[in-house]
C-alpha cells in the first residue's frame, strides 16, 4: 500500500494511549507508518506454506525503557508485535535484532507452538540512526510470544 494511502487512512499510526505511554518514558525514536515485511516457510494448523511473503504497516519505538513495534491493518488499530523491556530477561522464542536498517524479528515457530513448524519473520524497514543505537541499552533482545502471536501473523485464525 502507497505511502500516501497509509496517512490518509492513518493505517501504520501509534494509537493514542500507546502514545501517551512512550511519550512518558522518554522516547528516544519513534517511526509511524514503517513499511514491515513478513516472511513464512512452514506449517501452522490450518495453513501450509512454500514461502510467502507479505507487507503490512506499523510503528517502532524505541524508549528509555523498552522496544515497542506494533502492526496496523485497519486505522486506530494496532497489534503489539514486540514490547520487550530493556532489563527484561532475554529469553524466548522470538529473536530480535535492532540494527541501521531497522528491526527484524525471528520466530522459532515450532518453540511457540508444538503444532507448528518452519520460519517466521518481521522486517520493520527503518533506517535507526547510529546514534540512536549506540544511546540504546542493548540491541538483540529475546522474548517469548504466544502461539496467538505466530497464527495472526500468517493469517490464520487461532483455535487453542
Amino acid at each position: 500500500m502507497a505511502v500516501f494511502l497509509r496517512k490518509l487512512f492513518r493505517i501504520g499510526k501509534l494509537p493514542s494511549a500507546l502514545r501517551a505511554e512512550v511519550e512518558a518514558e522518554g522516547v528516544l525514536f519513534m517511526s509511524e507508518y514503517v513499511a514491515v515485511t513478513r516472511r513464512f516457510r512452514g506449517t501452522v494448523p490450518g495453513l501450509r506454506s512454500g514461502g510467502s511473503i507479505a507487507s503490512y504497516v506499523g510503528s517502532l519505538v524505541l524508549t528509555n525503557e523498552r522496544v515497542l513495534g506494533t502492526l496496523s491493518t485497519v486505522p486506530k488499530l494496532a497489534g503489539r508485535t514486540i514490547d520487550q523491556r530493556w532489563d527484561a530477561p532475554q529469553t524466548g522464542s522470538v529473536k530480535a535484532e535492532l540494527s541501521e536498517t531497522g528491526l527484524t524479528l525471528d520466530v522459532d515457530v515450532s518453540a511457540v507452538d508444538p503444532r507448528c513448524s518452519g520460519e517466521l519473520s518481521l522486517h520493520y524497514k527503518e533506517d535507526i540512526p547510529r546514534d540512536v543505537l549506540a544511546r540504546l541499552p542493548r540491541t538483540s533482545l529475546a522474548f517469548d510470544a504466544s502461539p496467538e502471536f505466530v497464527f495472526r501473523a500468517v493469517g490464520v485464525p487461532y483455535h487453542p
